[in-house]
């Protein structure tokens, strides 16, 4: 997959997620701390392999815990907000920044929510499913996903490595963002529930509204 088909990808991602008018998801408590965290922390991580040279360019996503901090509408624009910020960090080409917000942003952010409707379809709204299966399994599962499709379309990050030893760090990379993602949402569900888009007391606490 070329640059342009990169491209394409990711404004077709970007503007069906403005379609739905994701600013409205603003006016929710508690959303606009996690919304800004990202954009401070997350530019600063995906720029880290640029900024220390690393001859193993491997960095955590990110990208499934803000989709389940803000949802998907949110999330894909904020995550090409994220890729130029890196950008202008790591003072990297148009095409890199493209890349990185398709490849380690929208790509896995898209697959954790299809995972998420699925496991929310075949076992229903459980809080340990919400935790462990979406947060915790969903993440490993879309990142090393996203990976792997990078690696194969040629848009891989470690192109200089020898593709085995790749294809290992992005398999250990992919437990360190799960781990991640999985602590944050135990932790937000425990004591911060309104920084979560995608949880609800109702529907996983079967409470009352």
């Amino acid at each position: 997959m070329n640059a342009t088909a990169t491209a394409l990808l990711l404004a077709l991602a970007l503007l069906l997620a403005l379609a739905m008018k994701p600013w409205r998801l603003l006016g929710q408590p508690g959303l606009i701390s996690p919304l800004l965290a990202a954009l401070v922390i997350t530019p600063w991580v995906w720029a880290l392999p640029w900024l220390h040279h690393m001859p193993l360019q491997l960095q955590l996503s990110g990208a499934c815990l803000i989709v389940l901090l803000l949802g998907w509408p949110l999330a894909v624009p904020l995550l090409c907000a994220i890729a130029l910020a890196t950008g202008w960090l790591a003072a990297l080409p148009w095409t890199a920044q493209a890349d990185l917000a398709f490849w380690m942003g929208v790509l896995p952010a898209t697959l954790s929510t299809l995972i998420g409707a699925a496991l929310r379809r075949l076992i229903g709204h459980h809080m340990f499913v919400y935790i462990l299966g979406r947060a915790f399994l969903g993440t490993v599962a879309s990142v090393f996903a996203a990976d792997l499709l990078a690696q194969w379309s040629g848009h891989q990050l470690l192109a200089s490595i020898d593709p085995g030893l790749a294809l290992v760090g992005r398999w250990l990379m992919a437990w360190g963002d799960g781990f991640m993602t999985g602590m944050c949402a135990a932790i937000g569900v425990a004591f911060k529930p309104h920084w979560l888009a995608t949880w609800s007391d109702r529907l996983y606490l079967h409470k009352s509204a």
